[in-house]
């Protein structure tokens, strides 16, 4: 059994992060886990797990916390009204199938190409963070048919990946399609759901090496337990933030950060 010793500093940086997870979720409406995944990432590496299934079992404990975190938006959200049910029902099924096919992936690819992908693709995110405009449009209403059968499974597939919810695919896919963005945020708190309880059911069995203590499969239970705990604490302090100023200028520098992060994350991806 791990001695305390080593378990504090593990403790402490996972309150530290779940904390500032919680206030950004809050404060700017992104998903957690585009902060978790490299935060997990950093502080585990920091504490001498350097693993070939590091950055696994850092995509399958953001995507453990987004189980809860999800529940409890889409349930809140839902009392108001704004869950659009008949975008979850049609976009559901292929979601979960993207969910297990990407948690299949996830399981097979190393560490250094998970990297470079979440890298490539935060890169994206933070993009339309940065630049994306509220009248931008691709179509008047959510596609039907094929495009669906296409778009849902991608969304589910790419946000297990990068180990996130469904916010930093799903609700740009639903605001370029003219959904409002209060509806749009709303449904993407069940995509979570979606996303995340199959590609965690997944990890739960699958077997890591070198993982940090206390690690179920590839979820790290005191990362999860730990972050859940802060995010649920801080994240009303982000959301009273977001009433109290402007939160267009800190998108814009929260977008930077990201990117600085992704950059980062594909120098080591690169061993440069």
């Amino acid at each position: 059994m791990p001695a305390t010793a080593a378990l504090l500093p593990m403790a402490l940086l996972l309150v530290v992060i779940g904390g500032l997870g919680g206030v950004l979720a809050g404060l700017l409406g992104v998903g957690g886990g585009i902060v978790l995944v490299p935060a997990f990432f950093y502080a585990f590496s920091s504490l001498g797990y350097g693993g070939p299934h590091l950055m696994q079992i850092c995509v399958a404990t953001s995507l453990a916390t987004i189980i809860v975190t999800s529940a409890r938006s889409v349930l809140a959200h839902n009392r108001k009204g704004a869950v659009d049910w008949v975008i979850l029902r049609g976009y559901g099924p292929g979601i979960v199938v993207g969910s297990v096919l990407g948690s299949f992936a996830v399981a097979q690819l190393h560490t250094s190409t998970l990297q470079l992908i979440f890298g490539a693709l935060a890169l994206v995110v933070a993009a339309y963070l940065g630049l994306g405009r509220a009248e931008w449009r691709l179509g008047a209403a959510m596609p039907t048919g094929t495009l669906r059968m296409v778009l849902s499974p991608i969304v589910g597939f790419l946000s297990v990946l990068m180990g996130i919810g469904g916010g930093s695919f799903g609700v740009p896919m639903m605001t370029l399609f003219a959904t409002p963005i209060h509806r749009a945020v709303a449904t993407a708190a069940g995509f979570g759901m979606l996303i995340a309880v199959p590609s965690v059911a997944t990890f739960l069995f699958t077997p890591a090496i070198a993982a940090p203590p206390y690690t179920v499969g590839l979820v790290n239970v005191p990362a999860f337990l730990l972050v859940i705990a802060m995010t649920l604490i801080t994240t009303p302090w982000g959301v009273k933030l977001a009433h109290a100023m402007d939160p267009k200028p800190l998108r814009r520098v929260f977008a930077a950060f990201l990117a600085v992060v992704a950059l980062n994350m594909l120098r080591k991806a690169l061993g440069l």
